[in-house]
């Protein structure tokens, strides 16, 4: 088998120096010689989804394997709906992002970048465009979910990929507290494997 490709697909108001981006680089380039990709994804979907898909198809003839943490769980999900050679473990994702981000319509500022922009209803229209309504195989896709998330309603997500493999953890919270403890568990789905450790509780975080 192939080594696969990891690509990192970080959320809303993040970039590729976010926490889980920067762990999962470092730990996957300790742990093997699998190349990592983590791309600058601009705050318009339309422009991410395009970056994202010019990245996958550069590596046509290997397994890809996306990170999605949260909103990049819904591009990762698009993706891996539209490319034979993608799968994806999607961290704490949004299930419908386009209602959730209607509160934040308006200025916001990239939490890393501290770029300043606008989010509007085009951008919430660009992101339904993206809606996978059903998932033709669910087995490629991994859901790792923590229940304390303050943002998301991790229910919606277990739900939605109800038929894939999940961890779901009591506790923690949106950034996926200790996100290192499932790296072995991505390695192995990246192989064709499905091996989970206990969900063991953790206190909900005070972020």
């Amino acid at each position: 088998m192939k080594e696969p490709v990891y690509i990192y697909v970080h959320g809303f108001n993040s970039s590729p120096a976010s926490i889980k981006a920067q762990i999962f680089k470092r730990e996957i380039v300790q742990r093997s010689a699998a190349r990592v990709e983590v791309p600058a994804l601009s705050n318009w979907p339309a422009e991410a989804i395009q970056t994202l898909r010019q990245l996958v198809e550069q590596f046509q003839r290997q397994p890809v394997v996306l990170i999605g943490s949260s909103l990049g769980g819904y591009y990762s999900t698009w993706l891996a709906e539209h490319y034979d050679n993608v799968r994806a473990v999607l961290v704490n994702p949004a299930v419908r992002p386009y209602a959730l981000l209607e509160e934040w319509l308006g200025e916001n500022e990239n939490l890393y970048t501290h770029e300043r922009y606008e989010l509007t209803r085009d951008h919430l229209q660009q992101l339904i465009e993206l809606d996978c309504a059903e998932l033709r195989d669910p087995e490629r896709y991994l859901l790792l979910t923590q229940t304390g998330d303050e943002t998301l309603d991790y229910r919606e997500a277990v739900a939605k990929f109800a038929a894939s493999p999940q961890f779901i953890q009591p506790g923690g919270s949106h950034g996926f507290d200790r996100f290192e403890d499932l790296i072995p568990a991505i390695e192995a789905f990246a192989e064709g494997r499905i091996e989970l450790p206990a969900a063991t509780p953790l206190p909900l975080s005070s972020r």
